[in-house]
């Protein structure tokens, strides 16, 4: 089993179950004690000190250049901007459209817990003018350009279905992801379904993204899309349901990786626990969208320990029956605990040694190597 911290990050559930008021309920997390007012940005500077010409200071409390994420992006024109986020919940949507590449952001006192980027809308929200938003246009945050990096910062949704029973379009997303070379380091991405949306701009484009010491948690394809992307020393975890009677509550990866893509998932060094009773949550399943039905969901989790609430007899099933999960890329190697016991050989396809050398973060990645930047 890999080495983990043994304390459980405290999830947007946790902070919603132990808030105290509506005003609490909103702020989803209490400002730390360490963010003092003197210095909302820590050691990067200020308005008055920037660390370079292109960098922006955001703060709710008006300390900086900007008190919300959209204005500071709007305002970031161009390639290679800067934001560092003072803590705070910014309770807002947010958009990196294509020409704003090469962006950074920086959650300030360096604890993803103290800097949350947070909004409510579902897939079936009425939209102001009309219809829905669609699974899409639910994410907080949708990041479209390439070269995008963000570290210690939550990504979340707290969109819940229990305060919205007659929205059948629970698809309520944190974060879309589509631009190439995108890094996400000591993140957190909070929701329900279809929480973390790793995907790409186009069919033709193969966006290689990361995801390094992260946690994400929900319970209906909370991880999917058809990105490439490696998830590294992350946590996945599993929420209890209280609307089902009976498993499977739902699915950590749903990968739609396009048919010429060689690579799509891979999960290494990770850890996926549970909230859920044993074996109530499948570890993947599927996903061949309407709009490309030649994808080949790809995924291999290696090195990863699987908690109890992971189905060992049986942790893949089909979206659709047309498109069975025996015919798409899935693949394990060397995982451990109870969820990664192989009673079923046939429902655990293992990759060889020899296959399992060249399913590596570098294979993935290429010419392109975040696990070295800095900030």
């Amino acid at each position: 089993m890999p080495s983990h911290d043994t304390r459980l990050p405290l999830s947007r559930r946790g902070f919603l179950l132990a808030s105290t008021g509506a005003a609490a309920a909103l702020a989803l997390a209490p400002a730390p004690a360490h963010a003092g007012a003197r210095r909302p940005f820590g050691r990067f500077g200020s308005p008055a000190a920037r660390l370079t010409p292109r960098t922006l200071y955001v703060d709710p409390k008006g300390r900086g250049d900007h008190t919300t994420v959209k204005d500071a992006v709007t305002a970031a024109t161009g390639s290679g901007w800067t934001l560092v986020l003072a803590p705070g919940t910014y309770r807002e949507t947010v958009a990196v459209d294509v020409t704003r590449t090469d962006a950074t952001w920086i959650g300030a006192s360096e604890d993803p817990r103290d800097v949350v980027i947070v909004y409510d809308n579902a897939a079936g929200t009425p939209k102001p003018g009309g219809g829905t938003y669609g699974t899409t246009g639910s994410a907080t945050t949708t990041v479209q350009a390439d070269g995008f990096t963000a570290r210690w910062i939550t990504f979340a949704n707290d969109w819940l279905r229990a305060d919205h029973p007659g929205i059948t379009g629970t698809q309520a997303v944190a974060i879309k992801v589509q631009g190439d070379r995108s890094a996400f380091h000591h993140c957190r991405f909070l929701g329900h379904q279809d929480t973390l949306y790793a995907d790409s701009i186009a069919l033709t484009s193969f966006a290689r993204q990361y995801f390094s010491h992260c946690y994400a948690e929900g319970d209906v394809d909370f991880v999917f899309g058809r990105a490439t992307a490696v998830y590294e020393n992350c946590h996945f975890r599993t929420l209890n349901r209280t609307d089902l009677p009976a498993a499977p509550y739902g699915f950590v990866f749903a990968p739609s990786t396009a048919g010429a893509n060689p690579r799509g998932y891979l999960v290494t060094r990770s850890r996926v626990s549970s909230e859920a009773p044993d074996a109530f949550y499948k570890l993947a399943r599927p996903w061949v969208p309407s709009s490309d039905t030649t994808a080949r969901p790809s995924l291999v989790v290696r090195d990863t320990w699987l908690g109890p609430g992971i189905d060992a007899a049986a942790p893949y099933t089909n979206m659709s029956d047309a498109f069975p999960w025996q015919n798409q890329r899935f693949a394990e190697y060397r995982d451990t605990g109870p969820g990664a016991r192989i009673t079923v050989p046939e429902n655990r396809p293992q990759l060889t040694s020899e296959q399992a050398q060249s399913v590596t973060r570098e294979a993935y990645l290429g010419d392109w190597r975040p696990w070295r930047e800095t900030c």
